[in-house]
């Protein structure tokens, strides 16, 4: 399996969760069980703003650290999420001594699925769905920076293209065509057409404990932006709103999704207030 081109990104351009992939992902998914050997790919991947958590390299790091130079098994169920996190996460991944082995078991969507495309041995579930697609973002800027963030992100979309080429043998023009059209493949296509190489048995995947707060707070956000809300404009009304409903009910403690006003007001800054999506 190639590398993958995992520069740092330019400023004021990140990626973000697809509004699809974030519907289609149920977080209740997981392992039935696990052992020392097992990493868990269970979030958005990159640091997530509202509750802290997420799948970052650094962690990932830090857990093949502790594991040595043995065989991993990474079990992936996530909607996706920060591009250049996932990259470097399928580069530590691939560059692990031991034998990787990669179990879908439920949705390994856009970043999540260039992860699972570094398995030695690719597992899903019948139930399973990989999802790759083009590089997207909301971004902010002049017809000048949107014109540089569309070459910009041309060679994250080639590398990805030669990932999926290298896992699955097919043509170069046809993975490219599946990215443009934001593809869903389930379990048994993608063995079909070489993504995967085996189905999970059904009973290693198991429901374990869901976060209707937070995933509600993702999809409230997620349907902002689309709307062209700047993300720190999202993020002040999203915490607004909790604030409001907390003290109507008389109580003053925060959820583990609210990052509190003041922390917002620290850490954002302004953005201009018209952006656009550069893809669906």
């Amino acid at each position: 399996m190639p590398a993958a081109h995992a520069g740092a990104p330019v400023a004021g351009l990140r990626f973000d969760l697809s509004p699809r992939a974030l519907d289609r992902w149920n977080p209740s998914i997981q392992a039935a069980s696990t052992d020392d050997n097992t990493i868990s790919v269970f979030d958005v991947i990159g640091q997530d703003y509202w509750t802290g958590e997420g799948v970052t390299a650094k962690r990932i790091a830090g857990a093949l650290r502790t594991i040595g130079e043995g065989d991993v098994v990474v079990n992936v169920n996530s909607p996706g999420g920060d591009m250049f996190e996932g990259l470097a996460i399928y580069n530590l991944l691939r560059e692990h001594p031991g034998q990787v082995t990669v179990k879908i078991l439920g949705v390994a969507a856009s970043a999540a699925s260039i992860i699972a495309m570094a398995g030695d041995e690719v597992q899903i579930a019948r139930a399973g769905f990989l999802m790759i697609h083009n590089a997207w973002t909301y971004a902010a800027g002049n017809r000048h920076d949107f014109r540089a963030y569309a070459d910009y992100l041309e060679p994250f979309d080639a590398a990805m293209a030669d990932i999926y080429v290298a896992r699955s043998g097919q043509d170069a023009k046809a993975v490219e065509r599946m990215m443009d059209g934001e593809t869903w493949i389930g379990g048994s296509k993608a063995i079909d057409q070489g993504f995967a190489d085996t189905l999970l048995a059904s009973d290693e995947v198991a429901a374990g404990n869901e976060k209707p707060a937070a995933l509600a707070v993702r999809r409230i956000e997620n349907a902002l932006r689309a709307s062209g809300m700047p993300r720190s404009e999202a993020m002040r009304l999203i915490s607004d709103f909790k604030a409001g409903l907390r003290d109507a009910a008389g109580g003053g403690e925060r959820d583990a999704t609210d990052p509190g006003r003041e922390a917002t007001q620290l850490q954002v800054e302004p953005l201009p207030r018209l952006t656009f999506p550069l893809t669906k």
